[in-house]
């Protein structure tokens, strides 16, 4: 849980919030996320979501194209000595880093954001409070 505000550096490189690092351990995984962000598993949550994507037929279209996306962009990361991942370049391209950072922790991964996208309403984060109320309802919750 939480949300950190951070950056990138000229390598590429983030420092992973050390709120989050006992969770991911020394490795983890790192995708494209669904909202223009990007996940970030630690690997024994990446190996369950691994398990349930092998279990979509891949006689369907649409689920070979959810493997592929969630696949196809993956890279397994070390978190070095200073706390750090780099992130490749097409990964930060498609979430739009630059720069500055949001890092949310979200059950059970780490969503990161361009601050920019993040704070300008695609992450869902200026909804309002009675819009939010509705949908939790709906949901059951």
């Amino acid at each position: 849980m939480g949300e950190y505000q951070n950056s990138i550096d000229a390598k590429g490189r983030m420092i992973i919030p050390a709120k989050f690092r006992d969770e991911l351990g020394y490795k983890c995984v790192l995708t494209k996320g669904l909202d223009k962000c990007l996940y970030i598993y630690p690997m024994s949550e990446w190996e369950k979501l691994k398990d349930k994507l092998s279990t979509l037929p891949m006689s369907d279209p649409e689920a070979r194209k959810f493997v592929r996306y969630m696949y196809g962009n993956a890279q397994e990361c070390e978190i070095d000595k200073q706390g750090r991942i780099s992130i490749a370049p097409t990964l930060r391209d498609y979430a739009e880093i630059e720069k500055e950072l949001v890092t949310v922790g979200i059950l059970d991964k780490v969503e990161i954001w361009s601050k920019q996208i993040y704070e300008g309403g695609d992450s869902g984060m200026d909804q309002e409070p009675g819009k939010f109320a509705d949908q939790m309802k709906a949901y059951g919750i």
